[in-house]
């Protein structure tokens, strides 16, 4: 297999997020070779192309000239993010980057349907581009056992930050609203439109406990949606009980209850997945299935990248409006941060 160039732009999360999380200690290496690195902090930059033994760019137009590189890594922050992928995609690179994706739904759909009248290729690791193990096994049961329709839906994901101010974008409400939600709920509210559709109205409730910066660190977003199913997605970053970044799941259908790693870890977290079905049997007993799937809600899928580029048949594709829903529910969002009512959609 030849390995395709990239190049990681935003060294603030593409160092521990994508180098060392991705490459050093990921699957990433098998598909892809870094190339180089690019980072308005010169002596961060030249401090990481060192240690890679990579090359240096400062900023995106000397780094997309580059013809040795064909994919871009994108890991800067939400805002803007849609004008940095219309640069690199319109250079004839193609694009990996991360959630949240944008901050504009509005912008994120014209760059997405922008790539794809270029034929470039722009992959997301929430929502992934296509679904991966634990929705597939959701859907799966829902159809088998005719679960019916679905009714509500609890999820939870936390982990224990005691974060002091760095003057980035995670410290302004406008650019980083409930923040809980927004870094980390985010996965789950992406999660939520391929199970109940469009959102119609949410509510937001959130606070600061531990945190240094103005932002909170505690949040739930509640959330109607148009076929009448109500959702709640709690987010913190108080939590210290070993189980961080569950992301679990309590679906309620008409027909019976689906739960994701619900049931505490004996051991930390790994790319697994942990799902049960119950539904009501005959004589008082209920019947349980149970199934563990790998590939899980946040992974960055450099399989199928690596694939879409190659022209190879992926399988169905996840639509940019799917993509761009989330966005919309985090605008909605922002309205309630301001007003302190309910807003719609």
């Amino acid at each position: 297999m030849k390995k395709i160039n990239t190049a990681v732009v935003g060294l603030r999360f593409g160092v521990a997020g994508i180098i060392e999380g991705e490459f050093v200690n990921g699957g990433a290496g098998e598909f892809f070779e870094i190339k180089a690195v690019c980072d308005i902090n010169t002596e961060r930059c030249d401090e990481i192309a060192k240690k890679y033994n990579v090359k240096a760019y400062y900023d995106m137009d000397s780094l997309l000239k580059d013809g040795e590189i064909d994919v871009i890594i994108l890991a800067t922050g939400p805002v803007g993010r849609a004008g940095q992928i219309s640069q690199i995609i319109r250079s004839g690179k193609d694009v990996m980057t991360t959630k949240p994706f944008e901050i504009d739904h509005k912008k994120g759909l014209e760059v997405l349907k922008e790539a794809k009248s270029l034929g470039r290729i722009v992959h997301l690791n929430s929502p992934a581009p296509v679904h991966y193990g634990s929705l597939k096994q959701i859907f799966d049961w829902v159809e088998r056992y005719d679960l019916g329709r679905p009714i509500a839906c609890r999820a939870d994901t936390w982990a224990a930050y005691r974060e002091n101010p760095t003057g980035n974008w995670y410290d302004d409400p406008e650019q980083c609203p409930a923040a809980p939600i927004y870094r980390l709920g985010i996965y789950l509210i992406n999660d939520l439109y391929p199970i109940f559709g469009e959102a119609d109205q949410v509510t937001l409730l959130q606070s600061r406990v531990f945190t240094g910066r103005p932002t909170s660190d505690n949040a739930q977003l509640g959330i109607l949606f148009k076929n009448g199913a109500i959702a709640n997605v709690f987010a913190s970053f108080c939590v210290k009980d070993g189980q961080p970044y569950k992301c679990s799941l309590v679906l309620n259908y008409e027909n019976g209850t689906i739960s994701r790693n619900v049931v505490p870890y004996e051991k930390p977290k790994t790319s697994r997945d942990f799902l049960e079905l119950v539904m009501a049997g005959d004589n008082g007993t209920n019947i349980i299935h149970k199934k563990e799937t790998l590939i899980c809600n946040g992974d960055y899928r450099w399989d199928i990248l690596y694939k879409s580029i190659k022209g190879e048949n992926c399988g169905e594709l996840t639509p940019p409006e799917a993509i761009t829903h989330g966005i919309q529910i985090i605008e909605a969002m922002i309205k309630a941060q301001r007003s302190g009512r309910t807003e719609t959609v």
